[in-house]
């Protein structure tokens, strides 16, 4: 079976439309912004009659998305924010649109869901935008700690951590033992021995357990290690989830960030205020305005001109208009699938018509 890639759409002419996305449409590029390309195609005739449905296909780094010609409109019967910009990109950003699409007019799909779907998509803004945040004022450092940094000796009715204790006493983990403490969870009698071969606390650094030794019984134990499990489990999600996200970030966005320093992602909080604004243009203009017209106000919350606290509630405002908004609009409550479903037909049909060799 033939695999689906975007330059086999491109070679063997499936795409019916393409266009540049994303800060380009929206006129909130600037010199270092990424080209977003997003596209629509149509599977060959056996292709769709086939058993495998491919309803998507992007490349490596996600910067070119194409769509087929059923997902597309799926998408846009749900209000998806991202597809209906997409069928309201500016012709200067069109690359190419085949006929058949010239019969997807954005009244027919425009509805009260964009309420919900533009808010929702806005509040996954604030969620990044909050998530940057959390990273910038609580870094993770670059060397993991180990089983050990999470282990505390009691000893004389004091606490202290181990890797301490054996600094103190001159001590070796790899010649420690350790048994568990009948109802007592994570806490282990610790035996010391220069000749028993015990197991260690742990036996490798990238451990995520201590570990237990057999201990003849006429040995007595030096003191109780309480080993912070939990503790150590929290930290490994955190060490994880911070050095993924250094490793995938944007350096560009990060370091717009650090540049305003008001820790939080501008970016995303940009992008709250773009969908917030076009919600409401939705809802008293009938459109989807996809060019911004208040480009200086978006580009200077990105650059950081405004205090986290203050973009949440004047975000909190805006949400706050659209029930009333949406509620005295004309919109139809949801797009009408019997004519839209009719128009899917129309149009593959068209297509697979012209396009003999698709047959």
């Amino acid at each position: 079976m033939q695999k689906l890639t975007i330059d086999w759409i491109k070679d063997n002419g499936l795409l019916v439309f393409e266009a540049i996305t994303g800060s380009r449409a929206y006129g909130l590029d600037t010199p270092k912004s990424d080209t977003d390309i997003r596209g629509v195609f149509v599977l060959p005739k056996n292709m769709f009659y086939g058993l495998e449905y491919t309803g998507q296909v992007n490349n490596a780094t996600n910067d070119i998305v194409y769509y087929e010609l059923k997902r597309f409109i799926e998408l846009l019967s749900k209000n998806n924010p991202n597809i209906l910009e997409m069928l309201n990109t500016p012709e200067s950003c069109v690359l190419q649109k085949h006929s058949i699409m010239d019969g997807m007019k954005p009244a027919l799909f425009l509805s009260k869901l964009c309420k919900k779907t533009f808010a929702n998509y806005a509040y996954t803004q604030i969620k990044k935008a909050y998530g940057l945040e959390k990273k910038i004022v609580n870094p993770v450092g670059e060397e993991k700690k180990s089983v050990l940094d999470f282990c505390f000796v009691h000893e004389e009715n004091e606490a202290v951590g181990l890797k301490e204790y054996m600094k103190e006493k001159n001590l070796r983990q790899e010649k420690m033992g350790l048994t568990a403490i009948a109802h007592m969870r994570d806490c282990y009698n610790l035996f010391y021995s220069d000749d028993l071969p015990y197991s260690g606390i742990m036996r490798k650094e990238e451990s995520n357990e201590v570990c237990l030794s057999s201990v003849p019984k006429n040995e007595k134990p030096i003191a109780m290690l309480y080993f912070n499990k939990d503790g150590y489990s929290v930290y490994c999600k955190k060490y994880k989830e911070y050095w993924g996200w250094v490793e995938k970030r944007s350096e560009e966005r990060y370091q717009t960030t650090m540049t305003h320093g008001k820790n939080y992602d501008s970016k995303s909080m940009m992008h709250v205020f773009r969908l917030l604004l076009m919600a409401r243009e939705i809802a008293t203009e009938r459109r989807v305005n996809v060019w911004r017209k208040d480009r200086e106000f978006l580009l200077s919350i990105k650059e950081g001109k405004f205090e986290y606290d203050e973009l949440l509630q004047k975000a909190e405002a805006l949400k706050d208009e659209l029930p009333i908004l949406y509620q005295n609009s004309d919109l139809k409550a949801e797009p009408d699938i019997d004519v839209i479903d009719a128009l899917l037909i129309k149009m593959r049909g068209m297509y697979y018509n012209e396009v003999k060799d698709h047959q």
